[in-house]
């Protein structure tokens, strides 16, 4: 019997010939990231270890991206941390202010992720790095400064569970609409520490940008990971980007799964999570016409540049609704620039949006875009729990850039599918 695709990355990077689902194994990590949160946390137990120095066969990537600029006093401590572990370990990737942006977005773009590597953060939503055949996870402070230490850590082999999405999706569809209806069918506990393969012509459509999007959101099933084959596409954008690039690793075509589930999304409509759950999914239709006082287009499920794009798209020559706040956040340096350049900023201030710097901020609910009790936001972010964006008694919708712009312009939740070049009806 042959082996997926986490069971082949687990086995290689513990020198085994094979694994078997709830295994335990200790395998070498490639690539440990860091950002302002994380990087203060593993502070005490690096040092409890008795390590001077990260492990050489691991890379570390520090990208300052919650709370930036720091907005109080102990935000600047952390960030002094930060910068300052960075310079004590001699790391080369570090990101400063300005120059990198959102972690998870930068992580891909800047080549830090490749097939077949094991990649782990003290953030949940590593799971990102599967859009590009990594076995990409989160974990505790404590586990990353040991793989820091160590170059190593235990892993328990995850049984893997394959989704096939069939069909092909229809106009202002996306892959956050794909992400919050499988989020529906499996709620929050199903695929607890499982690996999740995606395939299928809906998969075969998407670009990198949407794929990542998809196995951000998968962690809000539980997922230990979420991992894509990597396609013609994907390699080129990462060849583009890394001195060298391994081929990936793929599934034996005789890989034993412990599921096989299978969706035709050819009648998918837009969805939105209604409050206080990602998994809380609804046809838009159910929840159009909620009142909204704030949208929100970023965070690293949503601020990349196909999501600018089709935001500027919708608002050329219109307007933000009197009554909302449009908060536009791009997910990285790189895509603000290139955004810039194609005047994709210019559309949005002249609607009336109001853009930031790179950051988690409205998306963690740190230091801007923070809703007061009774308001409505709309998100593209990839969680919705009460008091994530701001006061326990505000409520937030999430859903995809098409939905949120559409809504930002209609003063209430709207289906894009009714914009027809005008206002959405």
């Amino acid at each position: 019997m042959g082996l997926t695709m986490v069971e082949k990355i687990l086995a290689g990077h513990a020198g085994l010939d094979r694994v078997e689902p709830g295994q335990i194994v200790e395998a070498g990590v490639d690539v440990v990231m860091l950002h302002d949160v994380g990087t203060p946390g593993i502070q005490r137990p690096f040092k409890e270890l008795g390590a001077e120095r990260i492990a050489d066969n691991i890379d570390c990537v520090i990208i300052p991206d919650h709370f930036v600029p720091a907005p109080t006093v102990q935000a600047a401590e952390n960030l002094k941390i930060t910068r300052e572990f960075a310079e004590r370990m001699g790391v080369k990737h570090y990101y400063e202010l300005g120059r990198g942006g959102i972690c998870h977005q930068v992580m891909v773009e800047q080549g830090h992720v490749l097939p077949g590597q094991i990649i782990v953060a003290p953030d949940s939503h590593a799971t990102t790095y599967g859009a590009c055949g990594a076995l990409g996870t989160g974990l505790g402070v404590t586990d990353a400064a040991i793989a820091l230490a160590a170059g190593k850590l235990w892993f328990r082999v995850p049984e893997t569970v394959k989704i096939v999405l069939n069909g092909k999706l229809g106009r202002f569809v996306s892959a956050k609409d794909v992400a919050l209806f499988l989020l529906k069918e499996f709620g929050e506990s199903r695929l607890i520490y499982k690996a999740v393969e995606m395939t299928g012509p809906v998969i075969d459509g998407m670009s990198l940008e949407s794929r990542e999007c998809m196995a951000d959101m998968a962690l809000e099933m539980g997922v230990k990971a979420c991992l894509f084959a990597p396609d013609a596409q994907t390699m080129s954008f990462l060849r583009q980007r890394a001195a060298q690039v391994p081929e990936p690793v793929l599934a034996d075509p005789d890989a034993a799964y412990e599921e096989v589930l299978t969706f035709d999304l050819s009648d998918l409509s837009p969805v939105v999570a209604a409050p206080h759950s990602p998994s809380n999914g609804k046809p838009v239709g159910e929840v159009a016409g909620i009142r909204i006082q704030q949208a929100f287009l970023g965070s690293c499920t949503n601020g990349r540049l196909e999501d600018l794009r089709l935001a500027a798209e919708m608002l050329q020559g219109r307007t933000v609704h009197d009554g909302v706040r449009l908060i536009v956040t791009p997910a990285s340096q790189a895509i603000y620039r290139q955004a810039i350049a194609e005047g994709l900023i210019q559309v949005f201030l002249s609607a009336g949006a109001f853009v930031t710097n790179p950051t988690c901020g409205a998306c963690v609910g740190g230091h801007l875009g923070l809703i007061a009790s009774g308001e409505v936001c709309i998100s593209s972010s990839n969680r919705n729990f009460q008091g994530r964006m701001g006061s326990r008694d505000g409520q937030i919708y999430l859903a995809s850039p098409a939905v949120v712009v559409a809504s930002a312009m209609a003063g209430e939740i709207a289906d894009p599918r009714t914009f027809d070049g005008g206002e959405p009806k």
